[in-house]
């Protein structure tokens, strides 16, 4: 019997709201609403404010449902591993026939929502979203190869083109070159956590690079993901799409994330993993600060800055 199972024996209580708020990974929820905001606010042209609340609220719920359905589908293996036994199904606080029922029922009405108030691409788009990561990337990817993480990073980096389509109702190389960097920015970011958790995926038999390839292989991916990443992040800059502001939060960041990268790759420290830990938490600040600058850019009027101010 597992540690969750028997705290949820132990002290048995009724299903509440919280409960099911839980199954929509809400901070998770949160950094997609972000980089989807951003998608609407760099992109050309205009929404009514309600029609771009209805794209951020179909954004959210469908990051939600997404997450809803990869509980379920994964419960299995959330009861053996320590970071995930005191989710609601381990705990027996939702039964997994009610998770799904909510999960799929919220992933329907946010596309369908989307597509009649705001337009048919990103319905589209967000479509692919949820079947991409529930299907492709939890059914199929991820208990099956160490590539998890990289093919399946695709969902969880479409939000800024769901958006730049909900304003456009079309795609250009802006929106493309946002959803790479989060694309590229996956991997190193969720390879560090598994450095410190290796040991609870092994447990729940996942696949994850450091079971499969070893922990020194893990830190090498780190360090070459970075090193494209990087680059990659000043590229928006570069094009016009990002101003000064975006220039010196994308090269400052860039060159911390890639110092924490270089510091896990020499790491020693195979049981606490101090530099990984520091590298987890920079990734989250650097993403979240890139996509930031983005929006206070607009916001403030500086989005068109030219790159001569760095001249």
């Amino acid at each position: 019997m597992s540690l969750s199972t028997t705290h949820s024996l132990a002290y048995p209580r009724v299903t509440t709201v919280g409960d099911f708020l839980a199954l929509l990974k809400p901070r998770v929820m949160s950094l997609v609403v972000f980089t989807g905001l951003a998608g609407i606010v760099t992109a050309p042209g205009s929404l009514h404010p309600l029609t771009a609340f209805t794209a951020l609220l179909c954004i959210a719920v469908a990051a939600g449902a997404s997450g809803c359905l990869n509980m379920a589908y994964d419960s299995d293996i959330d009861r053996l591993m320590s970071r995930t036994a005191t989710r609601p199904i381990p705990m027996g606080y939702v039964g997994r026939d009610e998770a799904l029922t909510f999960g799929w029922t919220l992933s329907v009405a946010s596309v369908a929502v989307m597509g009649l108030f705001v337009n048919f691409l990103a319905a589209g788009l967000l479509a692919f979203t949820i079947f991409f990561y529930v299907v492709v990337y939890t059914l199929g990817l991820k208990r099956r190869t160490p590539q998890n993480i990289v093919i399946g990073g695709l969902s969880g980096a479409l939000p800024p083109a769901i958006g730049w389509a909900a304003v456009t109702g079309d795609l250009s190389l802006a929106p493309v070159l946002l959803v790479a960097i989060i694309f590229m920015w996956t991997p190193p970011h969720f390879w560090a956590l598994s450095l410190w958790r290796s040991e609870d995926y092994a447990r729940a038999g996942v696949p994850m690079l450091p079971v499969v390839k070893g922990k020194p292989h893990t830190r090498l991916q780190i360090l070459l993901y970075t090193l494209v990443l990087v680059p990659l992040g000043v590229a928006p800059a570069l094009l016009n799409i990002g101003g000064a502001l975006y220039m010196a939060s994308s090269v400052g960041l860039g060159l911390w994330f890639l110092w924490e990268a270089i510091a896990t790759y020499r790491e020693r420290d195979e049981i606490k993993e101090p530099a990984a830990h520091r590298l987890f938490g920079v990734s989250l600040l650097y993403l979240t600060a890139l996509f930031a600058s983005l929006i206070v850019e607009k916001a403030i009027g500086l989005s068109h800055l030219s790159l001569a101010l760095w001249s």
